[in-house]
């Protein structure tokens, strides 16, 4: 990893230590945030760490040793001081889910080099086209649960925020010059909203698993009840699912419905010590399964020929747009604004401004083409 020297981050792990942290980045109009979550290494995974940098430092907060963050609620609501995030909406998710805190005054380096149509908008491309610096990324998928994290670990995580301020400070200049700081701040704004999304009942994945579709009603019967085992084994182990039993073995369980050990090793690809370890467990819930009664496949209803149809009319134009912008086309108009706009197949420029109140700058920029589009 080439870097310049830098001075030792912050540890924050004590209450004390916290409220000071929090003085002290209160006092400048922009920090830079980062979040790293142990999803790879639990059943329901968690904030781990929360890194800040300002101009002259960079601080490593531990969520772990401190039961209450609520002072950081105070950073991250205050309008006056901008929060810099790199790919921001995981981030937002996790703080959220975790912590419930609000959020005003963002930018995010992505979204910034997405609306500036540049070609690499990883954090690790951009450093080092605009300053020169390569990120090693090894720890990218590391378990941030354990503890103490290695002192490698807590070099890589400073650096996701140490360079985001700078970075932000040409990103913004290079907006502007290009006549796209407006559009970016609708994006920016739009951030400020993203929710975590709505907790699911275990069988409601069922239906979302690859080869379902072929299972006939007493297979997706047990397939539910194999869904029901893999989650109570993920939570009493703490790990996440796919580190109990893959999808693919779930479904080949259901297509094969064993009865016995041999046949259960014959039909998956059970590894031997899942087999020890899943076995029983897995032969018990087809059992289960095939005395239940079969769930009601869900029906989804396919949407109304006119509104497909103006909803490829809209892909088409955004396509080319974008294109012509030299931009991906989600940029020149977001999936949900485009297919909200399809559904309601607005006829004037009163009826745009309603379902576009969000997007001023492309209302404008965009408005006239989209109704022209859609009433040729």
């Amino acid at each position: 990893m080439s870097e310049p020297k830098l001075k030792d981050p912050v540890w924050v792990a004590r209450p004390p230590a916290l409220q000071r942290t929090v003085q002290e980045l209160a006092q400048t109009d922009c920090i830079a945030v980062d979040t790293e979550s142990n999803s790879l290494f639990a059943y329901r995974e968690q904030v781990c760490l929360i890194q800040f940098s300002n101009a002259e430092d960079d601080y490593l907060i531990d969520p772990l040793a401190i039961a209450d963050l609520t002072a950081l609620d105070r950073l991250f609501a205050d309008p006056r001081i901008e929060k810099v995030f790199h790919a921001a909406e995981y981030d937002l998710i996790c703080l959220k889910r975790d912590y419930g805190f609000t959020f005003q005054n963002l930018f995010d380096t992505m979204v910034a080099s997405r609306v500036l149509g540049r070609a690499g908008v990883g954090l690790g491309s951009l450093l080092k086209e605009e300053f020169g610096i390569e990120l090693d990324k090894r720890y990218q998928r590391a378990n941030w649960g354990q503890r103490p994290l290695p002192a490698a670990q807590l070099a890589y995580a400073r650096l996701d925020t140490h360079f985001l301020i700078p970075l932000r400070d040409r990103l913004k200049d290079a907006l502007v010059a290009a006549g796209r700081w407006e559009l970016a701040q609708e994006d920016f704004i739009r951030l400020e909203k993203t929710a975590p999304p709505d907790g699911e009942h275990v069988n409601g994945t069922c239906w979302k698993i690859a080869g379902n579709a072929e299972l006939n009603a007493r297979q997706m019967a047990v397939l539910h009840a194999l869904c029901d085992y893999r989650d109570r084994q993920a939570q009493i182990t703490n790990l996440p699912l796919f580190k109990v039993l893959s999808n693919e073995v779930l479904v080949q369980t259901a297509q094969a419905l064993p009865k016995t050990m041999a046949e259960l090793q014959e039909k998956t690809r059970l590894s031997p010590r899942q087999l020890e370890r899943h076995g029983a467990g897995l032969l018990k819930a087809v059992e289960q399964g095939l005395q239940a009664e079969a769930p009601r496949r869900p029906i989804h209803h396919r949407p109304d020929e006119l509104y497909l149809a103006r909803l490829d009319t809209l892909r088409n134009w955004r396509k080319n747009t974008g294109r012509e912008l030299g931009v991906e086309s989600d940029v020149v108009l977001p999936r949900d604004t485009m297919e909200i706009i399809a559904q309601a197949n607005p006829k004037s420029r009163t009826d745009l401004e309603q379902l576009m109140s969000d997007l001023p700058w492309r209302l404008e920029r965009f408005g006239a083409e989209i109704l022209r589009v859609l009433n040729p």
